[in-house]
């Protein structure tokens, strides 16, 4: 008998930004898959069992989450933030669509969850106010010039650009150089927000203009948030300012 398979993120990492249907889903299940750090984050049993894994073995941790639920076991599958953005979501998915029709049979259940851009966006003020998209600038599973291309077109378009994955020990140069192409079609006083560990303790918010943007302050624990020409800054003496980005664009209606 198939068993049951959830998909569930834990949030930015403030356990108070889990939402209740995840925790309704981690005590129902007996068996854990994710990356280590990720099932950190959870409050477990002494008769629920981690099985964690290294952050790049997505796949292989989907079938495995999967061959277990398809004997008839509850089993739950953790990511960060929410898990149907640059998450375990998408390779459950994967996994179902190139595995054994066992796996087909299983009952599935993702639940949505509060991504990094949103915590993000949140502390800064309402950056993505208005039309927005989401790119991810590690290569590792498409090639760097279709993230340019994609970089170029957000901002030609108009869309305030949220970035996920914005450097690593691999790839320290990539954000540098999507700086450097954003430039060249985008104000230079277009606010840059680096939202480091948001809602954690040791979170860590800065805001930058474009044209001094400065890609080192960014690690992988970073979103960064990339503001269109619309995006403007409110000050606020004695308080942090305020990013946004309005309802209402150049020549629309109010």
């Amino acid at each position: 008998m198939s068993g049951r398979l959830f998909v569930i993120g834990t949030g930015p990492g403030n356990p108070e930004q889990m939402t209740p249907e995840a925790l309704a889903a981690v005590d129902a299940a007996t068996d854990f898959f994710g990356y280590g750090p990720y099932l950190d984050r959870l409050e477990l049993r002494d008769d629920q069992l981690r099985h964690a894994s290294d952050n790049r073995e997505e796949l292989g941790r989907a079938g495995a989450a999967l061959a277990m639920a398809a004997d008839g076991a509850r089993v739950c599958v953790v990511s960060g933030g929410d898990p149907g953005v640059f998450a375990m979501a998408a390779a459950v998915c994967e996994a179902i669509e190139n595995g054994p029709a066992a796996w087909r049979a299983v009952d599935l259940i993702i639940l949505p969850g509060i991504t990094a851009m949103l915590a993000v966006a949140a502390r800064a003020g309402a950056p993505l106010g208005h039309d927005f998209c989401t790119i991810s600038l590690s290569d590792n599973l498409k090639p760097w010039n279709i993230i340019e291309n994609r970089l170029v077109l957000a901002a030609k378009a108009g869309f305030v650009i949220a970035l996920y994955n914005p450097i690593s020990r691999a790839r320290p140069w990539q954000l540098g150089e999507a700086f450097k192409l954003l430039r060249d079609h985008l104000p230079a006083t277009t606010p840059v927000i680096f939202g480091r560990a948001a809602g954690r303790p040791d979170e860590r918010i800065a805001v930058q203009q474009l044209s001094q943007a400065d890609a080192s302050i960014a690690d992988m624990a970073t979103c960064v948030i990339i503001g269109s020409a619309e995006t403007r800054i409110v000050t606020r003496p004695g308080r942090l300012d305020l990013v946004y980005t309005p309802r209402f664009m150049a020549g629309g209606n109010r």
